[in-house]
């Protein structure tokens, strides 16, 4: 008999291997994973229709707080998406159009700096983040939030912590939110040219805050934030709220309030 025979019959008459049974463990995983399936609490599948969600405007003294909700077209790649804190301005509007044209759907919303003063910064940033998911003229079935919490919404949301750097569609609502706001501070400029709103878009810098110890606060400054409750004191005004507003900015970091110009 040749080799060849040999090997044949080996293989004819070895019994095969017996397949292990899965480990209790990998059954409790496949058992979650078929829950969460039917339950459609799964983050993402290749039918979702994600849109990015990122705000602008936490920290500043004065403005209101703005947010944008952003459906890529995959179709339509756009490059050099990033934190809109790590572009240029010239960058950032350049994108902005692009953006603009080329997303399946975009929607930039708002929270006003009388409800930032009611509610507090956090929640007024929640607040504008659901308008803006709510605002899109395509529905989305997961909303991926920048941060580490996400608004309540009627779409299934997704915390990702440094999402405006690692998530192009968040990178996207970063740009359009940041270039909005900025926008707004502008305008908000030719009105108030001495508080210097073109040049810091209402962060405390110290020309900023300087503004505020001449002239005192405007109706566009956020009584919940110290620096301008300091101004109104500094200056005689006492506010009908005072007991009742928040003397920080509530919701941030200690420092955030004071942030840098980004």
């Amino acid at each position: 008999m040749s080799e060849g025979t040999i090997k044949r019959t080996a293989r004819r008459t070895t019994a095969p291997a017996e397949k292990k049974p899965p480990s209790q463990a990998a059954l409790k995983l496949a058992a979650r994973r078929k829950a969460a399936r039917q339950a459609g609490l799964l983050f993402e599948s290749p039918d979702d229709v994600i849109c990015g969600v990122d705000e602008a405007g936490r920290g500043p003294l004065a403005g209101p707080v703005v947010a944008a909700a952003v459906i890529l077209d995959p179709a339509r790649p756009i490059r050099g998406l990033n934190d809109s804190k790590v572009l240029t301005a010239q960058a950032r509007e350049t994108l902005y159009e692009r953006i603009v044209e080329r997303s399946l759907a975009w929607c930039v919303a708002s929270a006003s700096v009388e409800e930032i003063d009611t509610l507090n910064i956090l929640h007024a940033t929640m607040l504008a983040m659901r308008r803006a998911v709510e605002g899109l003229s395509l529905v989305p079935t997961l909303a991926k939030i920048d941060g580490n919490r996400c608004p309540v919404m009627p779409v299934r949301s997704e915390a990702v912590i440094g999402g405006d750097a690692l998530v192009p569609s968040i990178s996207a609502a970063s740009i359009v939110a940041k270039v909005t706001r900025d926008r707004m501070l502008i305008d908000l400029h030719q009105r108030h040219p001495y508080y210097g709103f073109d040049a810091h878009v209402g962060y405390g810098t110290p020309q900023h805050l300087e503004a505020l110890r001449v002239h005192g606060p405007c109706e566009h400054h956020r009584r919940s934030f110290a620096p301008v409750r300091d101004a109104y004191v500094l200056h005689g005004i006492v506010l009908p709220d005072a007991s009742t507003v928040v003397s920080d900015a509530a919701g941030l970091e200690e420092d955030d309030a004071f942030a840098p110009l980004p």
